[in-house]
């Protein structure tokens, strides 16, 4: 595949009990699916996401929930709740 792939899903936490998966895209969104839907769920496993027509497979990543760690970090750092120095409103009174 070529670019960065949008149809990444990784586990965030399994529920066995319930039979549920709550999951996480590569854009932060978060989801609930059946476990069973999903090969050898455990904790941190990735899958990639395969729609053809009206059926919907998950196929294993194992490089999928590094590259979704990765992502979250480049989101982190592009961050800042610092007021912007530059600006004549900087939160600074006299």
């Amino acid at each position: 595949m070529q670019g960065e792939p949008e149809n990444l899903l990784v586990i965030d936490v399994l529920d066995e009990d319930a039979g549920l998966a709550d999951v996480e895209d590569l854009r932060g969104r978060t989801f609930q699916l059946p476990a069973e839907w999903l090969p050898g769920a455990a904790d941190g496993a990735a899958y990639r996401v395969n729609v053809s027509g009206a059926q919907v497979t998950f196929t294993p990543d194992p490089n999928g929930a590094a590259l979704l760690r990765e992502r979250s970090k480049q989101t982190l750092l592009d961050f800042s709740d610092e007021p912007d120095s530059d600006r004549p409103d900087s939160g600074e009174r006299s």
